[in-house]
Order: structure tokens, then sequence, then C-alpha cells
């Protein structure tokens, strides 16, 4: 069983392109490009067996694929007649590809006839369909779409046979259980259906980010005591967009424990998902997990009740080009997608590019923690279609037929120099004046030799130019972007940005931090903002704590004398308002006014003169003795 990635330009969106083995022996290999259109390779001798393009390929890309199952296809083909195309061993078993499309259709694609079988779009989803589910039994087919509902599907007569609303935001992951009877849906958080009433049956926690993959992983519940059902005690994944922890949950039989009760850590997040069920409690889970750092993880665990701590991969494996001399280093080689093969001790690696893929058989061993493949891909960026599809034909030419290219006389206007400027280099010429400049030359063909000036970024590229600078180190890109002082601009900014140049631009942020403090202003808004934005996908993060402890440290040291500074802060403004109204006070002038009444006394000379005249008169009346 396999989950593959879907890849859409939502930044919540998971990593990768649509991808599936086939369910017998893996004998083909069905991706999904970007440009919509459907290639079958062949795995055996790594050869393309068949392209199909939509007629509506660009408009309706394709989002999501699933093989029918090898079961249902094996009940399904001795009810019609074979044709003598039909004769080959496998290919009368693997027959239908359903592909989930862009805007809500799903398409039906024969692999046997190697064109569209049918069309299910009436009554359907009205928006992206991000999943989809075959039934092993009845032959039904169950898709999620962001419009928040799964619809159930009847593949004969191409109609809807239910449909309901799976979440209150988009559904984006779907697994039916083993004995067909449950259907697990899930957004962010992750439901339990009971398929024949539509009812929730289980609810779990999920992730913070959207669920891109769920898949069982055991088929019996490890405790034999109480009778089965059918789903209680099974265990199953879940992965998550832009999530390095694979969660593990089991169905219980009580509804009390929502949480997942192991988790498997990788590197990146995963874009490809391939296990092998465990059939009973000693057999082992074996997971294969492909990241979109192109690495792949394998893990090997009994699941039997709860564990702590995150498991941690026992084998590595990456593919590296050969280094061409001594100098020269290898360059990684991304791995696509893996799936177990039926012996279960050899894996199916596709790597390379998605247009021409490499697929190889690799034997697994279980000593070795890390392998690495030395390739050499060189000589296989060349497609391989010629050889495979024998039906192309090249056209038929007359040898009269014109061929129209661009540059040929007639096909666009002559480029005419403008007259001014070719009247002044002929009468150069004709006066025998000195050889004309270069310059003149190309002002004569109307050619500006000034540089222009580069322009500055705008608004709806900084997200880019943001995520191009961190991924290059670019001093000169994230000045562009880090010295904006519009606070509307900076949140927008964040929404936009990927989450996983979320951890690089706080490291970015915290170095600028410890630099000059006019930049410290404008950082702490960035900062601020993103802590703000991204809060909830921070806290899921494992090793969020030594990878921000630089930040936290410098935080807390400027903390420490924040009160001091608060303190003396208030000192200082309650010293200039007092400095300030005393200066005003002295500087007030009184306004001139003109007195309404004037009194002048006596002047000082006439007060003493009659002073001695009393004097005078006492010293008579009174004489001294």
């Amino acid at each position: 069983m396999a989950a593959g990635g879907r890849g859409v330009a939502d930044p919540l969106s998971p990593a990768g392109v649509p991808c599936a083995f086939s369910p017998l022996n893996q004998a083909y290999f069905a991706l999904a490009s970007a440009d919509g259109q459907l290639r079958v390779w062949e795995t055996a001798n790594n050869r393309l067996h068949q392209e199909y393009v939509p007629s509506a390929h660009l408009s309706g890309t394709c989002t999501c694929l699933a093989w029918a199952p090898a079961r249902l296809q094996a009940k399904e083909s001795p009810q019609r007649k074979k044709r003598k195309s039909e004769a080959i061993g496998p290919s009368n078993q693997i027959d239908l590809l359903a592909l989930g499309t862009a805007v809500g259709s799903i398409l039906l694609y024969s692999t046997v006839k190697g064109e569209l079988h049918s069309k299910l779009i009436s009554g359907g989803h009205d928006n992206k369909v991000n999943c989809i589910q075959w039934h092993q039994d009845n032959g039904c087919l169950y898709s999620c779409s962001d419009d928040k509902h799964i619809v159930e599907w009847n593949t004969q007569t191409c109609k809807v046979k239910c449909k309901w609303k799976g979440d209150n935001s988009s559904v984006s992951s779907l697994c039916i259980s083993p004995d067909g009877k449950m259907l697990l849906s899930a957004g962010r958080t992750i439901k339990l259906w009971v398929l024949e009433t539509k009812e929730i049956y289980r609810h779990f926690t999920g992730h913070a980010t959207p669920v891109s993959s769920l898949v069982f992983t055991t088929v019996r519940p490890p405790s034999e005591s109480q009778p089965f059902d059918g789903v209680t005690g099974l265990y199953f994944l879940s992965g998550a967009v832009h999530d390095r922890l694979l969660n593990v949950w089991q169905v219980r039989s009580e509804n009390k424990e929502k949480n997942a009760v192991m988790s498997f850590t990788v590197t990146d997040e995963p874009v490809y998902i391939d296990l092998t069920l465990s059939e009973n409690k000693e057999e082992p889970v074996k997971l294969a997990v492909v990241c979109k750092d192109g690495q792949v993880h394998l893990f090997e665990h009994i699941l039997n009740g709860y564990c702590k701590k995150p498991l941690t991969s026992n084998c590595t494996i990456q593919i590296v080009t050969p280094g061409k001399g001594k100098k020269s280093t290898p360059k990684p080689i991304p791995i696509l997608a893996a799936g177990f093969c039926s012996d279960k001790m050899s894996l199916l690696l596709v790597y390379g590019n998605w247009f021409q893929p490499t697929i190889e058989r690799v034997a697994l061993s279980s000593k070795e923690p890390h392998m690495c493949l030395v390739r050499d891909i060189s000589n296989c960026w060349a497609p391989k279609v010629e050889t495979a599809i024998t039906k192309v034909r090249t056209p038929v030419m007359n040898s009269e037929a014109k061929v129209l290219v661009p540059g040929v006389p007639g096909h666009h206007a002559a480029i005419k120099p403008l007259p001014s400027q070719t009247e002044e280099v002929e009468s150069k010429r004709k006066l025998g004046e000195n050889e004309i400049s270069i310059e003149e030359r190309l002002g004569a063909l109307d050619i500006d030799t000034k540089k222009e000036k580069d322009d500055l970024p705008q608004t709806n590229s900084f997200p880019v130019l943001l995520t191009q600078g961190l991924e290059s180190n670019d001093f000169e890109m994230l000045n562009k972007v880090l010295q904006t002082r519009n606070l509307n601009l900076i949140k927008r900014t964040v929404l936009r940005m990927p989450l996983h140049a979320v951890i690089p631009l706080l490291q970015e942020l915290t170095k600028r931090l410890q630099g000059h403090p006019n930049s410290a202003v404008l950082m702490v808004q960035w900062l601020k903002c993103v802590l703000t934005v991204h809060a909830s996908y921070l806290s899921t993060l494992p090793d969020l704590v030594p990878q921000l402890g630089t930040l936290y440290q410098l935080m807390e040291s400027r903390v420490k004398t924040f009160q001091k500074l608060s303190h003396l802060h208030g000192k200082l403004i309650l010293l200039i308002t007092q400095v300030t109204a005393s200066e005003k006070s002295k500087g007030m002038t009184c306004p001139e006014q003109k007195a309404k009444l004037v009194y002048e006394e006596e002047s000082s000379e006439e007060e003493s003169d009659d002073e001695i005249e009393k004097d005078s008169d006492v010293s008579d009346l009174f004489p001294v003795t």
C-alpha cells in the first residue's frame, strides 16, 4: 500500500508529484507530471509503456491518482470479452487507473485500451480533488476535495451514490479499512466513518498541517483475547504537510484516547510512503518513507502499545552521481518513490527526474544503517519514447512546402532608425569628418547604451525573493525585503512564505538582531509577525528549542535590563518636563498696559523743610536745659 504526494502550487499542499505502483507485482509505475500528462512506465525494463494527455490537461491538471485493486480487476476481467491486445498476462488484470483533477472531475483511464474509459463529473466535486481510494470489493470509488465533501461513486454507472460533508475545512486524505466497512478521512483532524451509515465512529487529534497520507498498518489486532469486529485494535499511520513526524494511531474500543501511540521521525516532509502489512502480532511492520530531500528512510517495528520517544530509521538510502575527477564532489540524485517488492527483502527505487525516471530494484541489508548508491544518470536524460511507443509517425514533408521560421523577411516589420539620427550620420560621412563613434552608431540603431537602474522589487514578489535569499544566502536580496517598514507588507509576506523557510528566517533575524541597533528595530517587527502567524507550525517541531536557543538567550539578556531602563526613562521624562516648563516661564513677557489713574506724592525736599520747621517750633516751646 502506498501514498504518494500531490504537487500543487498551494504552499500547504503536499510536495512531490502524483504517482503509484501497480498493485499486481508492481509491474508498472504511473506518474502524472505538472503539465497534466499521464505516463506509465514498465518497472522491469524502465521503458515508457503508455502516455496519455487529457483534453483539459492544462486547466485541469492531475492532482492525485490510484490504481484499481488487483482483487477487483481479477473479478471483472472474465465478465467481458478479451481482445487480441489483451492476451498479455498481467495486462488483463491491471486495467483502470483513476485520476483526480484540479477542477473537481475524475477520469478513469484504461491501461489495456490505452484510452479514457469514463469520466465522473456530474454531482461530484466543485473544487480540487485531493485523494482517491478504491473499495477492494464492491468497485466503488471514494474521493475527497477542497469543497469539504466526500463522494462515493458507482464506477459502473459513473454516478454519485452518496455525498456528505467530511469536515469544516478541506478534506485532504482518505483510507479504507482492511475489511472494507470503515473509512478514514483527514483534513487536520482525523475521523473514522462507518461506510454503511456515514456516521462518525471515532475522532483523532491529527496534525497541525493538512494530512497528506493515511494508511492502515495492521490487518489483525495485537491482542487476540477479545473478538475482532474488523477495526478495533488496528493501527494506522498518518503523515502531514511540512511535518517530519509520522504518527501511528490505534483504534480503541473506548472513545477516550485520541492521541497517537507512537511516531516515526524523518529528515524532511514525506512525499511517498509504502509499507508491508502486519498480519499477526509477531510480524513487524516494514515502512519505506521517501522525503522531500530525496532520501529514503526504512523502519521496522512491531506495533504493540504506547511508545514515548519518536523512533528513528533503521536504514537510510541515498543516491549520488560519481565525481568526475579528484576535485569534483558527487551530487545527490533525488529519489522520487520507493515500493517494497513481493519478497519484502528488496525495494524498487524510482530516482532521477520526472520526465525520464530510472527504476531499479535494490536488495536490502539489515546490517547497514546507511546505504549510499553511486549511479551515473547522465545518459538517462533522453527519453526512450520512440522505442516504447510504436504508433508514433513522422509527417511526410513535400519538397515544395515552404517552412516559415522566425527571422525570415516578411514575418516582422523592419527596424527603421530615427530620421534625425540617420541624417546626422550621413552628413558626417559626406563632410569627410572623422570616423563615427560606436555610441553614435548604436544611437542610429535606437539602442540605449545607458544601463537601466534596478527597479525595486514588487510587493507580490517579496515572498519569492525572501525564500530565494534564504536558500542562496544572498545578503543583498535579503536586505531588499527585510529593510521594508510597511507593517502590512511584512504581514502579507510572512503569510505567503512557505513553511519550510520559517526556521531559516528566524535564524537570519537572530543574526541581524545581534548587529546594529538601528536594524534591530526593523527585525523586531519581522520577528513579532513570524511568531504570531506561524505559532502553530513552530509548536509541532520536535527540535525547536535547540534551533531557537540563541534567539531565546538574546531576548532574555535584553529583557533583564528592561525594568531599569524603564525607570530611567521615566525619570528623564520628568526632568525634561520640568526643565521645559521653567524655560517657558522665564521667557514669558508682561503685556504693556496704560494706567487709568496716576497718584504722585510730594517731593522729599518739601517734606524735609516741613520737618525742620516743626522741630524748631517744638524746641522753642520746650527749651533744653
